[in-house]
């Protein structure tokens, strides 16, 4: 692979981590306005990311294409594995 697919692998997984931590502290801190709007940038961020990865390199699993609005929408049910 070319250096274009480690650069964008590298800031997707970054992308990714800042996620996966704002979910955990959203799910504790659903009316943190401040965090719902970084949640929100980010998760735009990576769709853009992955767009570009995707034309590039092919489909990728995905963490946040959906945004919030506030307060914190995460933790409301039915969750999608119940449904």
């Amino acid at each position: 692979m070319d250096e274009e697919f480690y650069k964008l692998l590298h800031e997707l997984q970054a992308v990714d981590f800042v996620l996966v931590e704002l979910n955990l502290y959203l799910d504790t801190h659903p009316n943190d306005f401040n965090a719902i709007q970084q949640y929100n940038h980010c998760a735009q961020v990576r769709q853009q990311l992955a767009h570009q990865y995707e034309m590039r390199y092919g489909p990728l699993n995905n963490f946040g294409h959906s945004f919030s609005g506030a307060p914190w929408q995460w933790n409301d049910t039915p969750w999608p594995w119940q449904v």
